[in-house]
């Protein structure tokens, strides 16, 4: 299996090397205009396997048709931007243009968008490029909840892998933790946590957007793994909302299963009335 990278930038590498180090696909291909920056970038990747223990092949390309027959494409960002640069990312009518270039070569494969400036480009690609929304992935939003788990882990004293919580809404001003049905290992948050701690938790979470670039690369290689794998555990992304909350054509952040085709199915959370008006604020509902 093959997963595609457009963009050899920061968060392009950092993507590369998850998907890389996590030693469950047979090739990575990034594919970038800047074709020697792809291939020097590819090659760092490679050479650190047996340090690392994968073996994963990685490529870098300027070519954009050899990423036909790829499993998952990982939309990222451009080389030759700083790291502060939010514009380097692909996105809007440029974003879509590169996309609609790209589609031949797609096939059917599932496209994640892994930066946190694209809602609009998953938009665009539903409305003018006809993509099925099935297949348009955004996955910034599960970069946040690692950040939040973390963040819960230390103040709970737990590992981060006990704690669940769900993001819904849109970024950057638009997401809503679900505190209500966030758990420590299968109890409820307030039930391990003070309210002291939680409103601690909520005031620290408001300033954990946007996340960083190795934040987003772990969140987009998962994503891609979930994907390939057909995972039975929910991740929350970015979609084109059918009436989900009573909203249609609009992106979302959604807990969804995910396969090979995308988005299997969602789930609608049950919100507490403060939630509930928090999430028709962001979508405009």
């Amino acid at each position: 299996m093959t997963v595609a990278i457009i963009g050899a930038g920061e968060l392009g590498g950092a993507i590369a090397h998850a998907v890389a180090t996590r030693d469950r696909v047979g090739r990575v291909l990034i594919a970038d205009a800047a074709g020697k920056v792809a291939a020097g970038k590819a090659l760092d990747i490679q050479q650190s396997g047996p340090v690392l223990g994968f073996h994963t092949t990685l490529e870098g390309t300027d070519d954009m048709s050899r990423i036909t027959g790829c499993s998952v494409c990982v939309i990222a960002d451009r080389a030759g931007q700083t790291s502060s640069e939010w514009r380097s990312e692909w996105q809007g009518e440029e974003g879509l243009a590169m996309l609609t270039r790209l589609a031949p070569y797609l096939g059917e494969a599932p496209i994640v968008f892994a930066g946190t400036a694209q809602a609009d480009m998953i938009l665009l690609a539903a409305r003018e490029a006809r993509i099925p929304r099935g297949r348009l992935i955004g996955s910034a939003p599960e970069a946040l909840v690692s950040a939040i788990a973390a963040i819960v882990a230390m103040e709970a004293q737990c590992s981060p892998g006990e704690v669940s919580v769900t993001v819904l809404g849109t970024p950057p001003g638009g997401l809503v933790v679900l505190w209500s049905e966030a758990s420590i290992g299968g109890y409820a948050l307030d039930r391990v946590l003070s309210q002291v701690q939680l409103t601690r938790l909520a005031a620290r979470t408001a300033r954990l957007w946007p996340p960083g670039a190795y934040t987003l690369g772990a969140a987009a290689a998962g994503i891609v793994d979930a994907i390939l794998q057909s995972s039975r555990r929910s991740f929350s992304v970015l979609t084109v909302l059918g009436g989900e909350f009573g909203v249609r054509n609009r992106v979302g952040a959604l807990p969804a299963l995910l396969g090979l085709a995308g988005v299997v199915s969602t789930r609608t959370p049950a919100l507490t009335t403060r939630e509930r008006v928090l999430l028709e604020t962001a979508l405009g509902a």
